[in-house]
């Protein structure tokens, strides 16, 4: 597949992307910086750098893309996943700046968002969660790519017609739920939690964004809905239960009541620690995400970066919510470095000793359907049911 964009695949995807385009349309490509040099790493200078050759790669092709103009624009780590962008931005020279932005121009992040109508943001922290919220407020268009390296680059030759086919079709039955009841296996036992997906529409994440207001991850591939977090009035959210999740070879017990993590069931050096952050931060303990990944069936397996391993099968997030449609934002946590939306990705890879045994999707007025099995998905009712046209 080789390790980089050409040209051609560089421009093809950008107008794959970034469908419909008009004249008056300009882009600007984000990219953070370390505070510090020790808070920096070589996947991340990495970064910086293929922000910088796509930004000189994709002038040579202006023509040919449309655009207006296309700028490279840095800003120091937020230091958290999902926390809103610094207030100070700078626009980056001709030339590549490694470690920091002295000498740049500076500029408001509020004049960034009003200048450009598309984002491209290759960066350390995600962006996902701002650029959602101000894609709203100011009508551009955005893809986030957080923690990207070389290794995705196979990621972004897929067919992405065909992923946006697949999941369109898991969002459409996300829609019609009304529950989602998971079961469990580790280590022998089995762990159950039902979640309640009434009052809410599900997304997809297809990596094509064709219309103003829009924004989500590149590489793409799944559907995602949030759970109901309880906010109507007398109505209490349904989702409770037990979820494990495998960290650091520890199975950690997590009890859901109301939709929250309240507390850690399980011992150990994992779970006192998730302990700690959930009496520290009572909003990382929101259930803020199930995604539905369908990348593994394109032949892509993990790198160990999230933004592309959550493509590739079933996950749930804690924390942030609201850049979803959610209730849960920065507000809700101590400070902004506290801010998180954190995935936890149940494919044998990540998580080899916890199993979906079974997700079944409830509907008020249709059969239930069994979606995954055996932490797969349940292929013969899934092509029948999803992707037959």
């Amino acid at each position: 597949m080789g390790n980089n964009l050409n040209s051609k695949e560089l421009l093809n995807l950008f107008k794959s992307v970034f469908p419909n385009l008009r004249k008056e349309e300009s882009m600007a490509i984000l990219t953070d910086y370390p505070s510090s040099d020790n808070h920096d790493n070589n996947d991340w200078l990495e970064r910086r750098k293929t922000a910088y050759e796509w930004y000189i790669q994709l002038n040579k092709e202006i023509e040919d893309l449309g655009y207006k103009k296309i700028s490279l624009i840095g800003y120091y780590e937020t230091g958290s996943n999902n926390a809103d962008l610094p207030e100070k931005a700078f626009i980056i020279n001709n030339k590549f700046n490694k470690k920091n932005l002295i000498s740049e121009k500076e500029i408001t992040i509020e004049d960034v968002y009003k200048t450009y109508t598309l984002f491209i943001a290759l960066t350390e922290y995600s962006a996902t969660a701002p650029l959602k919220i101000n894609a709203k407020k100011y009508g551009f268009r955005a893809t986030t790519m957080p923690g990207f390296n070389k290794k995705m680059i196979s990621a972004l030759k897929i067919d992405y017609n065909e992923v946006s086919k697949r999941v369109d079709k898991i969002k459409s039955l996300l829609d019609k739920a009304i529950g989602c009841n998971v079961i469990f296996r580790a280590h022998d036992r089995e762990y159950e939690t039902f979640f309640d997906l009434r009052f809410r529409t599900a997304h997809s994440s297809s990596g094509r964004f064709p219309n103003p207001s829009t924004a989500g991850n590149l590489p793409s591939g799944e559907a995602y809905i949030v759970p109901y977090e309880g906010e109507k009035k007398n109505i209490k959210s349904k989702t409770n239960g037990i979820i494990p999740v495998e960290i650091n070879h520890e199975i950690v017990l997590y009890e859901i009541i109301e939709n929250r993590a309240k507390k850690i069931l399980s011992k150990g050096k994992e779970s006192e620690k998730e302990q700690e952050h959930l009496e520290r931060e009572p909003a990382y303990g929101n259930i803020a995400e199930l995604g539905f990944g369908v990348l593994n069936d394109f032949g892509l397996k993990p790198i160990n970066e999230i933004l592309l391993d959550e493509k590739l099968g079933f996950h749930i997030a804690f924390g942030r919510s609201e850049h979803f449609g959610g209730i849960i934002g920065p507000n809700n946590f101590s400070k902004p470095s506290e801010v998180i939306h954190l995935d936890r990705i149940y494919i044998k890879e990540i998580q080899p000793e916890i199993e979906i045994n079974e997700l079944i999707l409830k509907f008020e007025n249709q059969e239930d359907l069994i979606l995954i099995k055996n932490n797969i998905y349940n292929f013969i009712k899934f092509k029948s049911t999803i992707f037959t046209k």
